[in-house]
């Protein structure tokens, strides 16, 4: 009986070992289960980028981190991809006078990224896709991209730019409200920490500080200058998340996880960027002999 039952048990356990899916989280994963993720993910890893700001007085500092890190981990769940973990290294100078950023130097975030994306090649993926939930990066992520054809690279970049469809903007603002500033911890972004954060998210304090623009440069013409942002929202607060709610942050956050996966397939079965950059990488070694 003894022998039964230990037989028994021991195929439990080996149909159970064969049974457990292979985890999309980095951190998550073995060694030897990190070698099956690069091969069943199709060598293609995301990183969820996000930064430590203020947002408002209703949301918590990793806001941007806790977002892109929840689209990416849904869109994985449905798309097998490999989804890095907590990143953090951001552009935020505009945010130095609100406590409780952690504002790195230009170098550092460059390089960080970098190293990153070097690291994760060297360990076997040959496509990495960035996913920004922070706003302050997009102008960094920008020249970013164009930087990586500097020298050449065994891997391509790609970086997730989802969009806002009028349809779902409408559903949004029926079950909130219109939010004429709704760009930071506003109505949009609190309503999806509100689905994705419920724990520390608190729409009920949106009002205790002003997310209306100050257009204290309204008289500028022509210009661009890297204090806009403080000129206009100071509190670093744009838009009012008084009425977000989770109903309407799964609508934001649904969409974005659609395009995502979309998006996710796509880079997969992508062979035009890997080829025209192989292409441009040859041509570059010696631009006299590239046909005209």
């Amino acid at each position: 009986m003894k022998k039964i039952f230990v037989t028994i048990f021991s195929l439990l356990f080996v149909l159970n070992v064969f049974s457990q899916e292979l985890s999309y989280r980095l951190e998550e994963l073995t060694a030897p289960d990190f070698i099956k993720a690069v091969e069943k993910s199709s060598k293609t890893c995301i990183i969820p980028i996000g930064v430590m700001e203020k947002h408002g007085a209703q949301l918590p500092l990793g806001t941007d981190l806790y977002l892109a890190r929840e689209y990416s981990l849904r869109a994985a769940e449905k798309e097998y991809t490999v989804v890095f973990p907590w990143y953090y290294f951001s552009q935020i100078n505009e945010a130095r006078h609100q406590p409780g950023t952690i504002s790195y130097s230009p170098e550092l975030i460059w390089k960080m990224l970098q190293e990153t994306l070097d690291e994760l090649n060297r360990n076997g993926f040959e496509k990495i896709i960035l996913v920004n939930g922070h706003g302050g990066n997009n102008a960094f992520l920008n020249y970013f991209g164009m930087a990586q054809l500097s020298e050449p690279r065994d891997y391509t970049l790609y970086w997730f730019r989802p969009e806002r469809s009028r349809e779902v903007r409408e559903k949004v603002e029926q079950i909130t409200q219109p939010d004429r500033f709704d760009s930071h911890a506003g109505n949009s972004e609190t309503s999806m920490m509100a689905a994705a954060q419920p724990d520390v998210t608190h729409p009920e304090r949106s009002a205790q500080q002003s997310g209306i623009d100050q257009q204290r440069m309204k008289h500028l013409e022509y210009i661009y200058t890297g204090i806009w942002w403080y000129a206009s929202f100071p509190n670093h607060y744009g838009g009012d998340g008084a009425k977000a709610n989770a109903e309407a942050g799964e609508l934001l956050i649904n969409e974005t996880v659609e395009q995502l996966v979309k998006m996710i397939r796509q880079v997969k079965a992508d062979e035009t960027v890997p080829e025209l950059q192989k292409q441009f990488f040859e041509e570059s070694e010696n631009p006299l002999k590239t046909k005209q």
